[in-house]
């Protein structure tokens, strides 16, 4: 009943007249950011992060999810009419959307699509509400060595999961440590790693790497490598589903929920997974293999857009209860909370539990809003694949110069965001993860000060880790996701080069 009363007040909160119309602007945005493709909610996050100096918290922490729950929604049209996923947790709906649109079944693709997002994000949503608060209450019985090593873990998976190669992960990773470090240590006030510019004194913001690396970088890779690449558009059909076609789609909605929402709730990192071990599942399990690869088979879209959007929506659960980010946007919205002086974590639930109930009973909000967006207005998104890249990429990088002077009014924040543009680039085209460098950013010097302080429990002894049960059971975890795929790699290569002997 307390569960219920508190959800009550967060409905009561989210709406109201102003929440209502962040939350319908950010659905909105989001959907459109998600059809136009290069284009995620990372980079738009990102660059609308100033206005945290602006809006009051609720109001920007209910636009943020909007942006991300939408663009999730939006990242399916461009997926199914141009085989270009605008994320990647969409790169499995456009195998099989894409070959339904060239066979004249692009409008029950894209319905299966945005139905299937809504019953996931509304599922998973319910499972946000009854499990987050549990997380919480458990959370607070951590100490020092536990949340440590549950921050090596995200570190671990994100660098592990991000990516092509785990070696640039993990150099993404140890970048984005190197820029928490830099400013006043937090324990003993020492000034470190400045080289001598008072501009860093206090650190290097977030918001200022995750705009510069984000929207500059993916604005200024366009202007040099992409600029002048046409995608053809596949024809657009009625949206609406055939009985037969509802019949396929509902059982892999399930099933691509129930898949989702565990690789999400737990700091494992990434929708990719899920997705394509639902596609997988739903090519196993289905009576029309013939149509996977061919001419589309409407379960191979139904099953990884429910995985995405129910993963997508579980990444509250650590973020909020644990502090811990496990993808990109997320870790661009916990700098958002940041700005606030809000540290997520298993206290917020009690500290600023109406700004948290708001946020949750926003998304359910935000699911009905974003159907309604999305069935009878998709021929409205499928024009916007028709603006020039030229002057939309323009505005971003118009948008973001006056986002980042606007923190500060520092022209040294804009040299210094033009140049991490630049890195951005540069790890764009060398197939660099831009995630780990701010996960590493905003993780980094919370994993420090726990470290220290688990020293300091140990009496100067490293064993504590292994002492107590909870941070052994993870330290055995972050070695196996390290070891273990590696060791699977291995012996196929073995079993290949056996039967290609025998052979």
């Amino acid at each position: 009943m307390d569960l219920l009363q508190q959800l009550l007040h967060g409905f009561a909160t989210a709406a109201s007249p102003v929440n209502l119309l962040w939350a319908f602007v950010g659905c909105a945005l989001g959907t459109a950011i998600g059809v136009l493709p290069g284009l995620g909610p990372a980079v738009t996050v990102a660059m609308l992060l100033p206005i945290t100096a602006q809006v009051e918290p609720t109001a920007s922490m209910i636009f943020f999810a909007g942006i991300y729950y939408g663009a999730m929604y939006g990242g399916s049209t461009t997926s199914i009419l141009l085989n270009t996923p605008g994320e990647t947790g969409s790169m499995v709906t456009a195998l099989e959307g894409f070959k339904m649109a060239k066979s004249g079944r692009a409008g029950a693709a894209l319905a299966t699509s945005a139905i299937g997002s809504f019953v996931a994000g509304t599922i998973a949503t319910v499972l946000v509400t009854l499990f987050a608060p549990l997380v919480a209450h458990y959370a607070v019985q951590l100490g020092p060595p536990e949340y440590f090593m549950l921050m090596v873990l995200a570190f671990t998976t994100v660098t592990a999961v991000l990516g092509r190669s785990v070696l640039r992960g993990v150099t993404a990773l140890v970048v984005g440590l190197a820029a928490g470090l830099v400013g006043l240590d937090q324990i003993s006030g020492q000034v470190r790693y400045t080289g001598g510019v008072p501009e860093f004194l206090d650190g290097i913001e977030v918001v200022l790497v995750a705009v510069g690396l984000f929207a500059v970088g993916e604005a200024l890779y366009t202007a040099l490598y992409e600029g002048r690449t046409q995608s053809s558009l596949n024809a657009m059909s009625r949206v609406h589903m055939t009985r037969s076609e509802w019949r396929r789609s509902w059982p892999a909605w399930l099933r691509g929920t129930f898949l989702g929402f565990p690789f999400g709730a737990v700091p494992a990192g990434g929708s990719e997974i899920p997705t394509f071990l639902s596609y997988a599942t739903e090519k196993k399990l289905s009576p029309h293999k013939a149509e996977f690869g061919t001419s589309g088979a409407i379960e191979g879209v139904a099953g990884p857009e429910a995985a995405n959007n129910s993963a997508i929506t579980a990444t509250l659960v650590p973020m909020l209860t644990l502090g811990i980010p496990t993808s990109t946007t997320a870790a661009i919205i916990l700098s958002a909370f940041q700005n606030y002086g809000i540290n997520p974590g298993p206290q917020l639930f009690d500290t600023n539990a109406g700004l948290v109930w708001a946020l949750i009973a926003s998304l359910y909000i935000g699911n009905v809003m974003l159907l309604v967006l999305n069935l009878p207005l998709v021929g409205l998104w499928v024009k916007l694949l028709k603006i020039p890249r030229a002057p939309l990429y323009a505005g971003i990088l118009i948008f973001a110069t006056v986002g980042v002077y606007g923190m500060r009014q520092s022209s040294f924040d804009l040299f210094l965001m033009y140049a991490i543009g630049l890195v951005g680039v540069l790890m764009r085209r060398f197939d660099f993860p831009a995630a780990p460098v701010i996960v590493g950013m905003i993780l980094g010097p919370m994993a420090e000060a726990q470290l220290r302080n688990a020293i300091s429990i140990g009496e100067g002894s490293w064993t504590v880790f292994l002492q107590r049960p909870v941070s052994a059971l993870l330290l055995a975890v972050v070695v196996a996701v390290l070891v273990v795929p590696r060791v699977m790699a291995w012996r196929r290569r073995a079993a290949d080069a056996a039967t290609a002997g025998a052979a």
